[in-house]
C-alpha cells in the first residue's frame, strides 16, 4: 500500500524560507560543503525499492511516428562500406509504456513510478486541441505517483498548470483555437503529486505547487524533491511565467534536505527537469574502433559518457550528498550514468530520452535500520517501450474516445507536399521545414496592421517539432496530403504571430546573438525567409542582405515573428528593443494557409544561410 503524506503549510512555508536563505548564502559565499553520506553496506533487513522513471512525454498519447519513433539500438557495418549507418527501433505509445510498466511492477510489491517534467506541453493535437487533459488522464491510468514540472508546463502560465493538478474546467468557447476543455464536462486532475519546489510566486516565497512529496510503502518512507531547471523563463514565452520566480535547483534541493530530515525522511530523489547529451560514442566491429551516433543504452557503461558541458552535472556534483538519486530530463537523451557527489561518491543520475519511447528500471536497496538508500546497491537500465506488447486497454480507451472528438478538425486537408520537408539543418543551420515556416510567417497578412508588411521573417529552430512526411497518412489520407493535425504536430504551441520594428544594427546584432551569450554553448540558428539571407563563420557575421542589396545599419526594417521570440526568448534579448510591436494571429492558422495557397509544395534549396 502506497500513502501520499501532504506537507502542512507550516512545513511549506518553513522550506520556502530555508531554500530562500540557501540562495542568498549561495550568492555571497561559496557552498558549504554537506556532511559526507558514505557508501555503506546494509546494517539492518533490507527491502528493494523499485523506482520507474520517464521524462518529456510531451502529449504523445499515440506511437509517435518517422524519427520521433525511433531510437538507435545498434550499428552495422555493411559488406564494403567504411561507415557504420544506425540501427533503429520503431518504440513508444503511452499503451505500450502502460503495459511495459504494469508487466515491470510485477513481482515488485515495492514499486514507484516518477517522471522528469514536460508530461504535457508541445503536445500532438490529439492532446494539445484539449488543453492537455487527455495526457493527465493518460498518466493517471498508467498510476504514475509523483512528477516534477517541466518548462513546457508553463507553456499557458502556472494558472492551466495548477488547473492540471488540481482539476477543473476552462470556459474556452468550445472550440475557439481548436482547443476545447472538459468536452465530457469534467476534468478531475493529476492523480499523482505534481512538484515544484524552485518556482515561487514573484517576492514571495510561496511556491505555486507542493515542493516534495512522501510516499510511503509498508512503513518504507521515500522522499521526492521536484524542480524545473532555473533557465525556464528564458526558453517559455513571457506570459508563461509571468509572476513567478524561478530559483536555482543546487539551493532549493539541498534547502530541503533538513525539511525532509526533520520528518524521519533519509532516502530522498530529486526529480529535475535538466539534463545532459552522451557524446559520440566509440563502436567496435571486427577490432577496429568506429565513431557512431550512441545508442539508447550507450551511456555512461557502452562507449559513451555526458558531454562534459552538460547543464546536469554540476547540478549533480553540488546536490547535497543526502540525495540517493537523480531523475533528469529536458534534453531528451538517453543515459544511465553516476556523477560525484560533493563528498565524492558516486550518484545515480538517469534519463529515458523523450515521447514515451523508454523507461528507467532503478533498483535502490532501503535499509530498514537507518531508513535509507544503500547508495552502492543502486542499479538502472533504460528499456525500450517496444509495440510488440499487447495495448493497454484504459489507456487505448482514451485515445480512442479523443480521437473520435478531434477527427473533424486533425482529419482535414490543408495542403500537398511533394517529398518529405524536414527539420534536419545543414552545416550552417538551415533547414527545408524552417525555410517553409519563415515564409508561412512573412505571407500571413495578421501581421500587417497599420505599420506595414513585415519584409523579414525569423523562427526559432526549437519550435519546430516535428516533420512533414510524405507517406504519413494518419487519416487515411493520400501520400503527399497534409492534415490539420500534421501541420499543428509541427508547431504545436498556438504562439501568436507578432510584426515588430528593428533597425538593421539589431538584426545584425541577433544574427548574433545566435552563438553568444546564452547560445555560446550550442548555436541557435534562426530560420529566415525568403529574400533575406546572410553569412558567418564561426562566431563572426558576414554580409547580410535583403533582397540582394546589403542590410542598412540605420535604416528600419519590419519583421515577423512568434511571441516566443518577441518575448526575448531563447536567449534573443534585442527583440525586446524592438519598435511598433503589432500582434497578428496564430501561428499554425498563417501556416496552415500557406500550404493551402502553395500546394503542391516543394521545398527549394537551401542557399538562405552560409556558414564559411
Amino acid at each position: 500500500m502506497v500513502s501520499r503524506i501532504t506537507p502542512s503549510p507550516k512545513r511549506l512555508a518553513s522550506a520556502a524560507a530555508i531554500a530562500a536563505a540557501a540562495v542568498l548564502a549561495l550568492t555571497m559565499a561559496a557552498p558549504a560543503q554537506a556532511a559526507p553520506k558514505a557508501p555503506h553496506p546494509a546494517n539492518g533487513p533490507t527491502v528493494d525499492i523499485q523506482l520507474l522513471s520517464f521524462n518529456d512525454f510531451h502529449g504523445n498519447l499515440e506511437a509517435p511516428g518517422g524519427s520521433s519513433g525511433r531510437l538507435v539500438v545498434d550499428h552495422r557495418l555493411a559488406d564494403g562500406a567504411t561507415t557504420p549507418t544506425d540501427v533503429t527501433a520503431n518504440v513508444g505509445g503511452v499503451e505500450y509504456l502502460a503495459t511495459h510498466l504494469a508487466q515491470a511492477r510485477q513481482g515488485h510489491p515495492y514499486s514507484l513510478t516518477v517522471a522528469a517534467g514536460d508530461l504535457i506541453g508541445a503536445s500532438p493535437l490529439l492532446s494539445g486541441a484539449f488543453h492537455d487533459e487527455p495526457s493527465i488522464l493518460a498518466m493517471n491510468t498508467l498510476k504514475l505517483d509523483v512528477s516534477a514540472v517541466g518548462n513546457h508546463e508553463f507553456d499557458e502560465g502556472y494558472q492551466e498548470l495548477q488547473r492540471m493538478a488540481n482539476g477543473g474546467c476552462i470556459a474556452d468557447g468550445d472550440g475557439a483555437n481548436n482547443q476545447n476543455s472538459c468536452p465530457d464536462g469534467v476534468f478531475p486532475g493529476a492523480s499523482f503529486d505534481y512538484l515544484a519546489a524552485n518556482v515561487v510566486k514573484s517576492g514571495t516565497d510561496e511556491t505555486i505547487l507542493p515542493a516534495y512529496a512522501i510516499k510511503n510503502i509498508n512503513g518504507v518512507k521515500i522522499g521526492f524533491i521536484g524542480m524545473t531547471l532555473k533557465d525556464t523563463p528564458s526558453i517559455v514565452t513571457a506570459a508563461g511565467v509571468a509572476g513567478l520566480e524561478f530559483r536555482d535547483e543546487v539551493a532549493t534541493a539541498n534547502a530541503l534536505v533538513p525539511v525532509l530530515r526533520e520528518q524521519g525522511v533519509n532516502a530522498i530523489v530529486v526529480l529535475v527537469h535538466q539534463g545532459g547529451a552522451p557524446g559520440q560514442q566509440t563502436w567496435y566491429h571486427d577490432g577496429t574502433a568506429y565513431t557512431v551516433n550512441p545508442s539508447y543504452d550507450a551511456a555512461c557503461a557502452n562507449g559513451a559518457q555526458l558531454d562534459p558541458s552538460s547543464p546536469i552535472i554540476p547540478i549533480a556534483k553540488n546536490l547535497d550528498p543526502a540525495i540517493d538519486m537523480i531523475v533528469s530530463g529536458h534534453t531528451h537523451q538517453p543515459y544511465v550514468c553516476t556523477i560525484t557527489d560533493p563528498a565524492g561518491h558516486d550518484r545515480m543520475v538517469t534519463s529515458a530520452s523523450s515521447f514515451g519511447r523508454l523507461y528507467t528500471d532503478t533498483t535502490l536497496t532501503y535499509d530498514r535500520r537507518t531508513q535509507d538508500i544503500v547508495r552502492t546497491s543502486v542499479k538502472s537500465e533504460n528499456m525500450l517501450v517496444t509495440r510488440d506488447v499487447a495495448k493497454d486497454r484504459a489507456e487505448t480507451a482514451i485515445i480512442d474516445r479523443y480521437r473520435e472528438l478531434v477527427a473533424p478538425i486533425a482529419s482535414k486537408v490543408i495542403g500537398q507536399i511533394t517529398a518529405d520537408v524536414t527539420r534536419l539543418q545543414n552545416d550552417a543551420g538551415e533547414s527545408a521545414l524552417g525555410d517553409l515556416i519563415a515564409d508561412a510567417q512573412l505571407a500571413d497578412p495578421s501581421v500587417v496592421g497599420p505599420y506595414g508588411a513585415p519584409v523579414i521573417a525569423m523562427m526559432n529552430p526549437g519550435g519546430i517539432r516535428a516533420d512533414l512526411t510524405y507517406l504519413a497518412s494518419s487519416w487515411g489520407e493520400a501520400p503527399g496530403n497534409v492534415t490539420f493535425e500534421e501541420a499543428f504536430t509541427v508547431q504545436p504551441f498556438n504562439n501568436y504571430l507578432v510584426s515588430l520594428d528593428l533597425t538593421g544594427a539589431q538584426i545584425r546584432q541577433l544574427l548574433a546573438e545566435q552563438w553568444s551569450g546564452p547560445n555560446a554553448a550550442g548555436k541557435k540558428i534562426l530560420q529566415v525567409s525568403v529574400g533575406f539571407a546572410y553569412s558567418y563563420s564561426g562566431t563572426t557575421l558576414g554580409e547580410v542582405t535583403l533582397n540582394g542589396q546589403p542590410l542598412e545599419d540605420g535604416a528600419t526594417y519590419r519583421v515577423v515573428t512568434n511571441n516566443f521570440l518577441a518575448g526575448g526568448g531563447d536567449g534573443f534579448p534585442t527583440f525586446l528593443d524592438a519598435q511598433n510591436v503589432y500582434f497578428g494571429g496564430l501561428d499554425i492558422d498563417g501556416f496552415a494557409a500557406y500550404l493551402t495557397a502553395h500546394g503542391p509544395y516543394t521545398a527549394g534549396a537551401l542557399e538562405r544561410i552560409t556558414a564559411g
